[in-house]
């Protein structure tokens, strides 16, 4: 196991500050209905999250990963079959919204029904993920 960190609270405290202002911004972009950007907010809000309760559980440094599932896996949380499907879902959200050959696709699919449904998960995921913490 590697040593633990000296400034836990401090780590942890930073990814939480910026996933707030991030959560902020997820939902300024709904309103201004860019939705596509809307949901990729929402992955790294979930993102920096996961890594503030990595950093509080493990006492190490978050791993470098975009991918919402293997970040929860290595955490070790305990995650219903839902939270995992959402997780990985979302995760699509960073890829869709980030590469060219992706974004026409993503941005189609990125209704306003489709941003609520999703950013109504998000928030869900959010309150549960701190109450990790």
């Amino acid at each position: 196991m590697k040593d633990k960190l000296e400034n836990t609270d401090k780590i942890v405290k930073h990814w939480l500050d910026s996933a707030d202002n991030n959560y902020t911004t997820m939902q300024n972009l709904f309103v201004s209905k860019d939705y596509n950007w809307s949901l990729f907010m929402g992955h790294l809000v979930i993102e920096k999250i996961l890594k503030a309760v990595y950093v509080n559980k493990l006492q190490q440094h978050a791993i470098f990963t975009h991918d919402l599932l293997r970040l929860s896996s290595k955490i070790g949380l305990e995650m219903t079959d839902e939270q995992q499907e959402w997780l990985d879902k979302i995760t699509t959200f960073n890829l869709n919204a980030r590469y060219d050959n992706y974004k026409q696709d993503f941005y189609k699919l990125c209704t306003e029904e489709f941003a609520n449904t999703w950013l109504s998960r998000i928030k869900i995921l959010v309150k549960w993920l701190k109450s990790q913490l």
